[in-house]
């Protein structure tokens, strides 16, 4: 028996179309269009800080491996990687394979009324890769949504009443209300009035946790991240994380550990806090779980500690999923994403590679100690730090130079990257609060080759001193 494909019905309209673009429009708009729309529609201010780095004179037609691919041919290097987001490259090979596997057999993708062997799969698939007692899924669409999991679990679970939350300086947890109260930022912070329960320490320091647990005995959840992103690429030793999980362990504070930047192999360890010997209670991934192609979260949890907050049948919605955490074909990426991970060798090219940037990089430093400050990092997380504007100045204009260094700050990271994109083909990124830092978190697919090529650009726009940078940003503004 025949049968005809299926076609969508067509149904009288009455509601008049509006002026819509469509896909083919959109592929075709040129950049003086898409910087109108982005204006009008978007975010005029960070087109203003694009504009001025040169980012806006570009645009990506596709992508793929370790490279975008501009309109006139150009391929750029990526050693931004979507702060952390491209793990596998642009459109891995399998990923796509998987995706469009999904799609041809038209699988379900919502799937609240019934159960969903994909949620299922990539649950169990998480607890596989998670230490210790992690084994309780949570899934969502972004790092912000699985941290404001992680938290609410963490308070629920904590057996205060009056719960407060232990957060670091220099954190960056996410944007909504919840964990946006644990992100040390009075940019992003704004005038919003936010949960009044945190309480900020210096990152690293297990004698200030301390004290502010001994002073406060409502205190049931410390929130921190193993190697701070935004912060600057800033870690804390093994003793500070073996002392934090003791510390825990004795007062029955519930250690949240946030890996949406660091984990999923970035640092060399599928988790970034496997490097000191510990397992936190519950943890958090996001970014790079998506595949580079959807938008995934998963908080991941001890049972125990589950199982207090949500575990009796009144109360297992009170955090239950939302209408898209667990989509089909985000969890079929996920898991696709997870086996490349272990079949391909990534975790491991990451502490190799990122090895041999270090060293690369910590050359570079030794050749050019008045223009880099530090250099630092685990496997393909890395932070290159370049001195205040007055440092890389000659002596004779250090002191008049030194006054404006606070709001200068910045301007060397912006002059350098702006030129590696120009003059090089190469793309890196910024962190919020240490905005002389350059962070590098490449896919984890980069080979000593691709290495080479960002410090063989670094080397030659450092050769010139900070005014050869100048002279190059004000020559390319003209």
């Amino acid at each position: 028996m025949l049968t005809r494909p299926q076609t969508a019905p067509s149904f009288e309209r009455a509601q008049p179309k509006p002026d819509l673009l469509t896909v083919a429009d959109a592929k075709a708009l040129s950049l003086a269009d898409m910087s109108a729309l982005f204006s009008a529609h978007l975010n005029p201010g960070q087109l203003h800080f694009m504009k001025l780095l040169g980012f806006d004179k570009v645009k990506i037609e596709s992508a793929e491996g370790m490279h975008y691919i501009a309109a006139d041919g150009r391929r750029i290097l990526d050693f931004f990687g979507g702060f952390g987001s491209l793990a596998f490259g642009h459109n891995h090979p399998r990923i796509l394979a998987a995706r469009k596997a999904f799609q041809d057999e038209k699988r379900h993708e919502i799937a609240m009324a019934f159960l969903s062997q994909y949620a299922a799969a990539l649950a169990k698939n998480l607890a596989a890769c998670s230490p210790g007692d992690l084994d309780m899924v949570f899934l969502g669409s972004s790092g912000s949504e699985a941290m404001e999991a992680a938290v609410k679990l963490a308070e629920r679970a904590s057996g205060r009443k009056n719960c407060k939350i232990v957060y670091a300086e220099n954190a960056f947890h996410g944007k909504t209300k919840g964990v946006l109260s644990l992100t040390d930022s009075p940019l992003y912070r704004g005038e919003f009035a936010l949960v009044p329960n945190g309480v900020r320490v210096p990152f690293g320091d297990l004698a200030a946790i301390e004290r502010a647990v001994a002073a406060d005995p409502d205190i049931g959840v410390v929130v921190l991240e193993t190697i701070q992103g935004g912060g600057g690429i800033v870690g804390a030793p093994t003793e500070f994380w073996q002392g934090l999980r003791a510390l825990c362990d004795r007062t029955g504070i519930v250690w949240v550990a946030d890996e949406v930047q660091c984990g999923l192999g970035r640092t060399g360890r599928f988790y970034a806090f496997e490097h000191h010997g510990v397992v936190p209670d519950i943890t958090a991934l996001a970014k790079s779980l998506g595949g580079g192609k959807a938008a995934m979260g998963a908080m991941i949890a001890r049972r125990d500690l589950y199982m207090k907050a949500y575990g009796k049948p009144k109360d297992a919605l009170i955090h239950g999923p939302a209408t898209f955490g667990g989509i089909g074909e985000g969890c079929v990426t996920a898991i696709e994403a997870l086996n490349v991970l272990f079949d391909e060798g990534l975790i491991d090219n990451a502490a190799a590679t990122g090895d041999y940037l270090l060293a690369q990089l910590t050359m570079l430093q030794e050749k050019y100690p008045k223009l880099i400050k530090d250099v630092r990092g685990q496997g393909l997380m890395v932070g290159l730090e370049l001195q205040d504007m007055s440092r890389a100045m000659p002596l004779a204009v250090r002191p008049m130079v030194a006054v404006l260094d606070d709001k200068l700050k910045g301007s060397l990271a912006g002059f350098l990257g702006a030129a590696l994109l120009r003059e090089h083909g190469v793309l890196v990124a910024f962190t919020e609060y240490n905005r002389n830092v350059i962070r590098l978190e490449p896919p984890l697919i980069a080979t000593r080759a691709d290495v080479d090529a960002l410090v063989a650009a670094l080397d030659a726009e450092l050769s010139g001193g900070v005014i050869g940078l100048v002279k190059g940003f004000i020559a390319s503004r003209r």
